[in-house]
C-alpha cells in the first residue's frame, strides 16, 4: 500500500507517522531515478546515509542517487545546469533564483540554525552585553542569521553590532577553534558547530530561530531545503513526491532512535557528549508546522532581510517569489 500525499504532508508537519514505516517494510521496485548533489561532510548526508540504508527510497518508488560535491556553489551550478535534480539551499536563494526567472522551489529539510555562543563563565547574558565585544561570524556578512540577530538588536536594544564591535568573519571550524581558545567574546556559528561548541563548555545566548520569532514569524521555519525545479517536478510528480515521502521516512527514524545515531556516529566523526547533542539539536529542527505557515513566515522574515540586506542579499525584488515553497505541499 502506499502512502499518499496527505500521509507525507501529515509527516512534515509532525514529524512522525507510523504509515512511513509499513510503507518502507513493504518495499516497492523503484520506479523512478533522481540524482542529488549535497556536501561530502555536510550534515544532510546524515539523513540520506539513513534513507539510503534502510531503503526508504525503494520504499516509496524512487532510486536515488547521492552525488557529492566539495562545496555549495558546485551544486547549485549542477542543479541549474540539468545535471542534477535536487540540492539543498536556502529559501532566499530559491526566491532570488524565481524572481530572476528560473522555475526552482523548496521542499522544508531543517529548522536547525545557528546561535551565538558563548563560554559557560562568560559575562554576556544578552545580546545587550555583547556591545563593545568581539564577534566571530560565518557564513559572511550576508548570512541571514546574522541578519536576523542585527535587525534584533537594532530594534529592541538601539545599537549597531557591525558598526559598535569587532566582527571577524571566517570559515566554521576556525571561529570554532578561535572561540575555544578564548580568542572572541562570542560566537555566531552554524547549528553544527554550535552543538559542538554546546558540548564542550558553551551556552547559547540568542538563537536566530529567537530573533525571527522575535521579528514576526509564528513558529520555527526551515533555514534550507531540498530545492529542484518546478518542471522537473511536474514531469516526474511520483519521483519527486516519493523523495520527500523518503526524507520524511529517515526523520521518523532519526527522531526515535537513539541507535541510529549510534551507527552513523562514525560519519559524523563524533561521539559521547557531541553526538547526543548533535542529535537532540537535529530533532529540535525537523519540521513541525504546515508548510503554508512556514510560506507565511518566511515571507515576513524576507521583507526584514530585504531591509537590512539590500540588493546584495535579495536582488530587486523586495518581497518573497510565489512559489519558493514548493506548491504541492500546500495542498
Amino acid at each position: 500500500m502506499t502512502v499518499s500525499r496527505r500521509q507525507a504532508l501529515g509527516i512534515i508537519a509532525v514529524g512522525t507517522a507510523g504509515a512511513m514505516l509499513a510503507n518502507a517494510s513493504r518495499a516497492q521496485a523503484a520506479t523512478g531515478k533522481a540524482r542529488i548533489g549535497v556536501l561530502k561532510f555536510g550534515t544532510v548526508s546524515w539523513e540520506l546515509d539513513t534513507l539510503k540504508h534502510h531503503g526508504f527510497d525503494t520504499a516509496n518508488g524512487l532510486d536515488l542517487e547521492v552525488v557529492y560535491f566539495a562545496g555549495e556553489d558546485a551544486t547549485n551550478v549542477a542543479m541549474l545546469a540539468g545535471d542534477i535534480d535536487i540540492i539543498v539551499s536556502d529559501w532566499l536563494w530559491v526566491s532570488r533564483q524565481r524572481s530572476e526567472g528560473s522555475d526552482v522551489t523548496l521542499a522544508p529539510y531543517s529548522t536547525a540554525v545557528g546561535a551565538i555562543m558563548v563560554k559557560q563563565e562568560s559575562p554576556v547574558k544578552t545580546i545587550a552585553d555583547l556591545k563593545g565585544k568581539k564577534i566571530g561570524v560565518t557564513g559572511g556578512p550576508l548570512d541571514k542569521s546574522w541578519l536576523l540577530i542585527q535587525a534584533l538588536t537594532k530594534r529592541d536594544h538601539s545599537f549597531d553590532l557591525v558598526a559598535e564591535n569587532e566582527i571577524v568573519f571566517g570559515a566554521p571550524p576556525l571561529m570554532s577553534e578561535k572561540a575555544m581558545e578564548g580568542e572572541l567574546d562570542a560566537v555566531l556559528n552554524f547549528w553544527h558547530f554550535c552543538a559542538r561548541l554546546e558540548a564542550n563548555g558553551f551556552r547559547r545566548v540568542v538563537g536566530a530561530n529567537d530573533a525571527a520569532r522575535a521579528l514576526g514569524a509564528t513558529g520555527d521555519v526551515s533555514a534550507l531545503g531540498y530545492v529542484f525545479h518546478e518542471k522537473w517536478a511536474a514531469d516526474n510528480p511520483d519521483t519527486a513526491m516519493g523523495f520527500v515521502k523518503a526524507s520524511a521516512a529517515a526523520k521518523e527514524l532519526l527522531a526515535r532512535s537513539d541507535e541510529e545515531w549510534q551507527r552513523l556516529s562514525p560519519t559524523m566523526r563524533a561521539e559521547g557528549r557531541e553526538l547526543e547533542v548533535l542529535r537532540d539539536r537535529y530533532r529540535e529542527g525537523i519540521p513541525k508546522r504546515p508548510v503554508a505557515d512556514e510560506q507565511a513566515d518566511a515571507a515576513k522574515l524576507y521583507s526584514v532581510l530585504a531591509e537590512v540586506g539590500g540588493e546584495k542579499l535579495v536582488g530587486k525584488a523586495m518581497e518573497m517569489a510565489p512559489g519558493t515553497f514548493w506548491p504541492e505541499l500546500l495542498r
